[in-house]
């Protein structure tokens, strides 16, 4: 991985729990790598339902520094590839399961946000996400997953062109209807998390990114950091993209950067007429195609658009295809409505996703390292995923048997891909052709 993401993000710092380094040789029942959701969400059940546990989280920077706190705070039941080739990969039961899994991590996520508690806590807004298109592909593909939602019996509703402007005044021909969905404060979540887990005596260690990780010559692993060692019963590593950097045998987890751009206040005109009030997320069915959502404050945070494998790239090319991106991201927004026209962009900011060959996230075991746990790869949809593969995990740690059927992602690893040598080059003119068919697509 080439450095850090760049820019700085729309939301404000949260309030956080002390975070030393790590120095010295500490142990602990349960150690959790990554502050992050999945991270966080795991320490915070194993710390409700065991609260005996003595539970430490450790992490390269601290709490919502990665890309839980540089995303654009869309809660959908997104989960795995879309519906029509869910079916096609894993069939009608599989398919419909994810689905409902996806939508079950909304509501659970709308639940925890309620019992993290105002002040102080994030404040979601609920409101309908809309997958939307403007092009033939789009249509196409809203047509394959419309199709699809019906023959599972999802409740997906489809509408027209004139229903989606009733709804936002930007002339897409047709959308479907999710729910539950929000949009929300991802920092604010991280943050509130975070502050949750130490009012129930999980420790916090910061700067103190993870080298290693071994066989304990005892019991559990052992964690090699910086300045010291972490010996613990079990281990989590909520690390998502990290994986390869660490050699853990997890598959091919591939980092890639993804960009997002926030604006001042639009008018109160521009704003109702996007649906502003209402809290519409509006995403497009082409892979990769921008989409955008509107703050309480009267911004808009628009993404998408444009993905770069940073792998093998050095700092200046990273950063001229950063501002390429950025700068095609303000061009669409200004055209999705003429109030936009010359509306000011206040923030742009880049995050690191965890992209797998198939799609599905790894939720699972590591195979080699007894007692250690990974959880990565959402593929961009993360926000309610990485909270409920928190929750599983810590369930499956303290042997709680799981409710219902195993969904594909419980795995231990994703397939391989080649990321190195000229793999890596036919990785990114792959993704770098997604990019450019989702920009003509809108």
């Amino acid at each position: 991985m080439t450095g850090r993401p760049a820019g700085t993000p729309y939301w404000d710092p949260a309030e956080l729990p002390s975070q030393p380094t790590l120095h010295g040789v500490v142990t602990a029942d349960v150690a959790v790598v990554g502050a992050g959701l999945a991270g966080l969400s795991c320490a915070y059940h194993l710390a409700e339902r065991s609260p005996g546990l003595d539970i430490a989280v450790v992490d390269a920077a601290g709490p919502a520094a990665g890309a839980s706190g540089r995303g654009t705070g869309l809660l959908g039941p997104r989960a795995g590839p879309a519906l029509d080739r869910a079916v096609r990969r894993h069939g009608p039961h599989a398919a419909r399961l994810m689905h409902r899994a996806g939508e079950q991590a909304v509501r659970d996520v709308l639940a925890l946000c309620a019992r993290l508690g105002v002040p102080g806590g994030p404040r979601p807004r609920p409101g309908d996400q809309l997958m939307a298109a403007r092009s033939p592909a789009g249509l196409t593909a809203l047509a394959r997953q419309a199709r699809a939602a019906r023959e599972l019996g999802l409740d997906i509703p489809v509408l027209t062109a004139a229903d989606v402007r009733a709804r936002v005044g930007v002339p897409y021909r047709a959308a479907l209807l999710h729910r539950p969905a929000a949009t929300l404060d991802p920092a604010a979540l991280t943050g509130a998390l975070a502050r949750a887990c130490a009012g129930k005596g999980v420790r916090f260690y910061g700067r103190s990114p993870l080298l290693a990780v071994r066989p304990g010559d005892l019991v559990g692993p052992e964690l090699v950091l910086p300045h010291g060692r972490l010996y613990a019963g079990q281990a989590v590593l909520a690390v998502n993209s990290a994986a390869g950097a660490l050699d853990l045998p997890v598959g091919t987890v591939l980092p890639l950067e993804v960009y997002a751009v926030a604006t001042e206040p639009l008018s109160r005109a521009a704003y109702e007429a996007l649906g502003g009030p209402a809290g519409h997320a509006v995403v497009d069915a082409v892979p990769l195609a921008p989409y955008f959502r509107l703050l309480p404050d009267r911004g808009l945070v628009a993404g998408g658009g444009t993905a770069t494998v940073p792998g093998g790239l050095g700092a200046p090319g990273l950063q001229a295809r950063r501002e390429r991106a950025w700068a095609r991201l303000e061009d669409w927004l200004r055209s999705l409505h003429p109030g936009l026209a010359r509306v000011r962009v206040t923030h742009r900011w880049s995050g690191r996703i965890g992209m797998t060959g198939d799609d599905l996230p790894v939720v699972g075991p590591v195979q080699g390292l007894p007692d250690v746990w990974y959880i990565g790869g959402c593929c961009g949809h993360g926000l309610a995923l990485s909270v409920a593969h928190g929750a599983h995990v810590a369930a499956a740690l303290l042997g709680e048997p799981a409710p219902g059927e195993p969904l594909p992602w419980h795995r231990s690893r994703a397939p391989r891909l080649p990321v190195r040598g000229p793999g890596r080059s036919l990785l990114r003119g792959y993704v770098d052709t997604l990019g450019r068919v989702a920009r003509h697509a809108c």
